[in-house]
């Protein structure tokens, strides 16, 4: 069954972007692990956020992506740039209008 995590980390001020940058590169085996989505976003109403929404295969193929040398690249270079907060959701995806 479908495995989502929407998430939301708060920067640093003025880290916004760079933590952005740091998200959306390329990770080596991502798409192999079992991820079928992996998006970036941010809104202006929150200009030290970042919003990250992903699906996976299950929740096992996202907790064994946390594993990956490029996953854990990414959040050794964006961890000093956050304040430590996070927020967020997880959920198994009962379905979708659109499949």
């Amino acid at each position: 069954m479908t495995f989502a995590n929407v998430g939301s980390l708060v920067t640093k001020p003025g880290q916004r972007e760079a933590v952005v940058s740091i998200l959306v590169r390329p990770m080596a085996g991502l798409k192999e692990a079992g991820c079928l989505l992996y998006e970036v976003g941010v809104n202006d109403a929150a200009p030290d956020t970042v919003f990250v929404c992903e699906l996976w295969e299950s929740p096992e193929a996202h907790r064994a992506s946390l594993e990956l040398e490029s996953v854990q690249a990414a959040i050794a270079e964006a961890m000093p740039l956050l304040s430590g907060e996070m927020g967020g959701n997880q959920f198994l995806v009962k379905g979708s209008p659109l499949r």
